[in-house]
């Protein structure tokens, strides 16, 4: 089946690698400009890009591929269907339509659930047991198009987001080369999505980070594996932001009278500090400006005493 593909992040590209793999033909990848990273503010490709380039396939890069240039543009490369997966831009209704079978849609989730920039993170917080993809038509809505194929799989209890997202691409990939034959073979059924049972997975930001020590153990031990790698979870020390890397609910050190974020032991390998519900023992952080590293290595270079109190501001 002949592909032009659409995605910009790392989950894209193992998608990508996968249906090259099968051995479908991609005509061509669309994905989002360079854009200049680090403070050298060098371009730098998506990993999409990367992909597509070693492979020798024609790379389109529009700014806004809505423009009726950009979309007639696409023309110039024959294609049965198109595959999107996390590509970063909204596709008009002339896209949809342009190939023959439609635009389908590799999404990181459990359809109707966490529709939207960020379901990986947001199933980890909210403490959900199973996940897994979804392989949809798309339509002009977000995420709302006929789901056509899914497959699951179940979370570890220390699942973080690198590694679901590891697992969900490798799960999106053999995914989205099964419906594809089905769908070439006619072979596909169609179901028309439950809105009553969907819920909205917003972009992340960097402030979506910042931890309450006013909530419980169990919600801040989501977040620290929830944005690991980014933005990381973070607290203030003396005014300056200490990120969390590592860390696991407990009840060992736990009182009703201390205030939340006050740290109630400091050992050689771990701190555990004070929650609305119970307590959280930290093995690994990062202090600001720092390189990341575990509790004894931070203590050999840092003083910090029992009874200080985290906050959630740098005030």
């Amino acid at each position: 089946m002949k592909i032009l593909f659409m995605g910009t992040p790392d989950f894209a590209a193992g998608i990508l690698k996968s249906l090259i793999s099968a051995g479908h033909e991609i005509t061509a990848v669309v994905t989002q400009p360079d854009r200049p990273k680090g403070r050298s503010g060098a371009l730098v490709f998506s990993p999409v890009k990367e992909v597509a380039v070693s492979e020798g396939i024609p790379v389109l890069q529009p700014e806004r591929i809505k423009r009726p240039e950009e979309t007639a543009r696409l023309l110039e490369y024959p294609a049965d269907i198109y595959v999107v997966a996390a590509f970063g831009q909204i596709l008009s209704k002339e896209i949809l339509e342009q190939p023959e079978y439609g635009c389908i849609n590799v999404h990181a989730s459990l359809l109707p659930k966490y529709r939207g920039a960020s379901p990986i993170q947001r199933v980890i917080l909210n403490g959900e047991k199973l996940t897994g993809v979804t392989i949809m038509q798309m339509n002009e809505g977000l995420d709302t198009g006929d789901i056509l194929y899914s497959k699951s799989l179940e979370l570890a209890p220390d699942e973080t987001f690198e590694t679901l997202h590891d697992r969900l691409m490798a799960l999106g990939s053999l995914a989205v080369c099964e419906a594809l034959d089905l769908i070439g073979a006619g072979k596909i059924t169609r179901f028309m999505q439950d809105d009553s049972f969907s819920s909205y997975a917003p972009l992340i930001k960097k402030e979506d980070g910042l931890i309450d020590w006013n909530t419980s153990s169990a919600e801040i031990y989501a977040k620290v594996r929830a944005f690991n790698p980014w933005p990381g979870a973070y607290t203030y020390l003396s005014g300056k932001i200490l990120k969390i890397w590592e860390a696991a609910p407990s009840d060992d050190y736990a009182k009703e009278d201390a205030l939340p974020g006050e740290i109630l032991a400091v050992s050689k390998d771990f701190l555990t500090i004070n929650c609305k519900d119970g307590a959280l023992t930290v093995t690994v952080l990062q202090a600001e400006g720092k390189k990341r590293m575990d509790v004894k290595s931070y203590l050999l270079g840092n003083q910090i005493e029992k009874g200080t109190v985290l906050g959630s501001s740098p005030d």
